[in-house]
């Protein structure tokens, strides 16, 4: 419920501040006086988009504030979802810059309009004429037939089942495209898969095959400078290793006679291991070389067709090369495995449309049953409110489609006199009418359902007298499960209110402003005797509003 509203530099609100009660609330005030701009300010809270033209002061911010008790609403799960910090008492907060730029909060976090239309939803409905027109829309019948049904759980269910038929649906026909697609390029990629795997492709085996194409390629000048290299080490008069012996020998007869020709020793004979051990490798890669032209030969092409690959696929690298072979790998399977993946894919379809259409058969069985208590209570309740005669075909129908609230159509003809022929709302009902019957729709849902907080802008419009007493009880009936609001002209509805509440206008130095106070027993007398007299209070006005407020 609203507790408390703050309005400041809004239209001709310079400051506002207004506490409100639970129960059944009043708000009166002569036409022009700013109702609407009360109406418009709580508008902004509930996610209405700013205009920098309803600032009294160009140069002052605009803010508007509301705070709201929302334990009973069942509203943490929407708070989670939009990443709010859940609070019983949430305050909402609107902010209109200079600039132009608005902002919203709530408890204190920043919100963007989605997010506050979604939770203003929830907590307060404001009803004017235009709201009325929602019955004549097929979704709102619905909402209240599956309000009396008991259907939210069932439809929840169904929505979710729906969205994951959809997506199976969307897999499906995507499955069929790519098969089609597939069944184009199946035979190239094929081809190029099997060029790919016949190359035997290893990873890191290019630089091994290029450096053993080199070396089978220039044998012959390897054998030659090997056995130089042979003969410069091992030549008996000038070898490098019969010259390092002698060298070692004469420095190991001096080594014993200082540590620095001792040190000299050290490092000959250090290379001399060195220059030996070089030796040996030499003499073993000369006994290793051979000329191999069939391997030669096979590495060459191997390399060539490395070489075509790496120039067919716009590549450098034999990983390349890989990771486009294991995606056409995976490109020729997924064809060649396309209709078994297909078939299951309709099977799991299937099973989906069987799950929807016994949860739309349980929808439509208990909307059925909710339907004939709904006509009595609607015709009922608008007998009382001087439509003896209004009559209601409520007629429910399966379709083969799957709609986002189940499997049917609904017909919602009215008749307002007797023996009429039965029409659309929109075309059957007057305005006045479709007033009354909306006020009926919002009472016995009511009485199945947690509504938000509503607020009734002159519900009452074209009805007068003892209607208008009938209409008060309605919404005195309804403020003993949620709040009401009530803007009225009719001094017999502005009776039956716990509150009340006068819209105003005052002049305020050279501006003029809108005021809102709350009245006591006497001062709701006096309103109550100009609206059914006129400024000039009568000692019959004044007694026939004590009347009306006993």
């Amino acid at each position: 419920m609203l507790t408390s509203l703050t309005i400041k530099n809004y239209a001709l609100i310079d400051q506002l501040q207004v506490n409100f009660n639970d129960g059944f609330t009043i708000i009166t005030g002569e036409t022009g006086a700013g109702k609407s701009i009360l109406l418009g300010g709580l508008s902004l809270i509930l996610g209405k988009r700013a205009d920098l033209s309803s600032l009294k002061d160009k140069e002052t911010k605009c803010i508007i504030e509301a705070v709201f008790n929302i334990s009973n609403y069942n509203l943490k799960s929407l708070f989670k979802a939009e990443d709010l910090d859940y609070d019983t008492q949430t305050i909402i907060r609107r902010e209109i810059l200079p600039s132009g730029k608005s902002r919203a909060f709530v408890n204190d976090s920043p919100v963007n309009l989605n997010s506050l239309q979604l939770l203003g939803k929830r907590l307060i409905d404001i009803h004017s004429q235009h709201e009325t027109l929602q019955l004549t829309q097929n979704e709102f019948q619905f909402q209240v037939i599956d309000a009396l049904a008991k259907n939210q759980n069932n439809i929840d269910v169904y929505i979710n089942e729906l969205s994951h038929y959809k997506k199976l649906n969307t897999d499906l026909e995507a499955l069929k495209n790519l098969k089609a697609e597939a069944i184009k390029e199946h035979d190239y990629n094929s081809f190029l898969l099997n060029e790919l795997v016949e190359a035997n492709l290893v990873d890191g085996e290019l630089e091994a095959l290029e450096e053993e194409y080199e070396t089978l390629n220039n044998i012959e000048d390897i054998k030659t400078h090997l056995s130089e290299a042979y003969q410069l080490l091992n030549d008996e008069q000038i070898g490098v290793i019969s010259t390092m012996t002698n060298l070692k020998s004469s420095l190991q007869k001096l080594s014993h006679l200082s540590s620095k020709y001792e040190h000299l020793y050290d490092r000959v004979n250090s290379s001399f291991i060195e220059i030996d051990d070089i030796f040996s490798e030499i003499d073993t890669e000369q006994d290793a070389v051979e000329a191999d032209p069939i391997r030669l030969e096979m590495v060459d092409a191997k390399l060539r067709k490395l070489n075509g690959l790496f120039d067919k696929h716009q590549v450098a690298t034999i990983s390349e090369l890989i990771e486009i072979r294991d995606v056409l790998s995976e490109k020729v399977g997924v064809t060649e495995n396309l209709d078994e993946t297909i078939q299951h894919k309709i099977t799991d379809v299937s099973k989906s449309a069987e799950k929807l259409d016994a949860i739309a058969n349980t929808i439509r069985s208990n909307r059925e049953k909710a339907i004939s208590g709904l006509m009595q209570q609607l015709q009922s309740t608008l007998s009382d409110l001087g439509m003896p005669n209004a009559q209601f075909k409520i007629e429910i129908s399966s379709t083969e489609s799957y709609l986002s609230n189940g499997k049917d159509t609904l017909s919602f003809l009215f008749s307002a006199n007797k023996g009429g022929s039965f029409n659309e709302l929109k075309k059957a009902a007057s305005g006045g009418e479709l007033s009354r019957i909306m006020l009926t729709i919002k009472l016995i849902l009511s009485n199945y359902t947690q509504l938000p907080t509503i607020m009734f802008d002159e519900i009452d419009t074209g009805v007068s007298g003892e209607i208008s007493n009938k209409m008060a009880d309605i919404m005195l009936q309804m403020s003993k499960n949620m709040q009401v609001f009530s803007i009225t002209h009719l001094p017999q509805i502005a009776a039956k209110g716990h509150s009340h509440f006068k819209v105003y206008k005052e002049d305020v130095a050279n501006t003029t402003e809108t005021k809102l106070v709350r009245l006591n027993h006497d001062d709701r007398i006096v309103e109550i005797a100009q609206m059914l007299g006129g400024t000039d209070l009568s000692s019959s006005a004044i007694a026939h509003a004590k009347e009306l407020l006993n």
